[in-house]
C-alpha cells in the first residue's frame, strides 16, 4: 500500500546531519548559534514566546480596564437617573404641598354645598391635575389608628371599638407614591377608659 493510498500526501523530510559533505568530501562547519535549521525556523523562539505572553498580558489588562470603566459608567448612569427621579419627585412634592390648603378649602366648600357652577369645574380640574401628578388622599372614618400616617388631635374612649380607631377625619392626609406629604388629622377612640386606680 502506497503513502497516497494511506492518506498521507506529504513527502518525507530528510535531514543531513553528517560532519563530512558526501559530495565534496570536505568537513562541514558546525552551525553557528544564530543559524537555524528548517525545523528550528518553524518553531517560535523564546523571544517570540515572551513577546506573545507580554501582548496577552497587556490585552488582559486593557480588557479589565475597559470592563471596569464600563461598570463605572453604568453605575454612574443609574445613579444620575435615580438622582434625577428623586429631584423630580421632590419638586412635584414641593409644589403639591403648597396646593394642599387650596384642596382643603375645596373640600370644605363641597361639604357645605357651596361647590357649584364654574367653581365646581375649576375644582374638578385642579383635583384631576394633582391626581395626574400622583397626589392621593387617605384617612377614612373607622380605620385603625396608625401613628405613621395619622395625627391624633382628639382622644377619647369608646365601648364601640376594639383597638385605637379613627372615629372622625378632621383633615384628610395626602401622599405622593409612598411619601406622606401631610398626615391625616383625626379624632381617635380607644376601647375603654382605664380604671381610676390604675397608673
Amino acid at each position: 500500500m502506497s503513502t497516497r493510498e494511506n492518506g498521507s500526501e506529504e513527502e518525507p523530510v530528510i535531514r543531513d546531519n553528517r560532519k563530512i559533505d558526501p559530495e565534496t568530501g570536505q568537513v562541514r562547519q558546525p552551525k553557528q548559534a544564530g543559524e537555524e535549521t528548517g525545523e528550528q525556523a518553524d518553531q517560535p523562539s523564546l523571544a517570540d514566546n515572551l513577546a506573545s505572553i507580554e501582548l496577552a498580558t497587556q490585552l488582559a489588562e486593557r480588557t479589565a480596564d475597559l470592563q471596569r470603566l464600563q461598570a463605572e459608567y453604568s453605575n454612574y448612569r443609574k445613579r444620575v437617573e435615580r438622582d434625577r427621579a428623586a429631584v423630580r419627585e421632590q419638586a412635584v412634592a414641593g409644589a403639591l404641598v403648597e396646593l394642599l390648603p387650596v384642596l382643603d378649602d375645596i373640600g370644605r366648600a363641597r361639604d357645605h354645598g357651596e361647590l357649584t357652577g364654574g367653581f365646581a369645574k375649576v375644582s374638578e380640574s385642579l383635583e384631576a391635575a394633582t391626581g395626574k401628578l400622583g397626589l392621593t388622599t387617605f384617612g377614612t372614618k373607622g380605620e385603625p389608628f396608625d401613628p405613621t400616617v395619622h395625627e391624633a388631635l382628639i382622644h377619647s374612649y369608646s365601648p364601640d371599638v376594639t383597638e385605637p380607631t379613627c372615629v372622625e377625619i378632621l383633615q384628610p392626609g395626602y401622599r405622593i407614591g409612598e411619601r406622606v406629604l401631610r398626615p391625616a388629622r383625626v379624632a381617635v377612640a380607644e376601647p375603654e377608659e382605664p380604671a381610676a386606680g390604675d397608673n
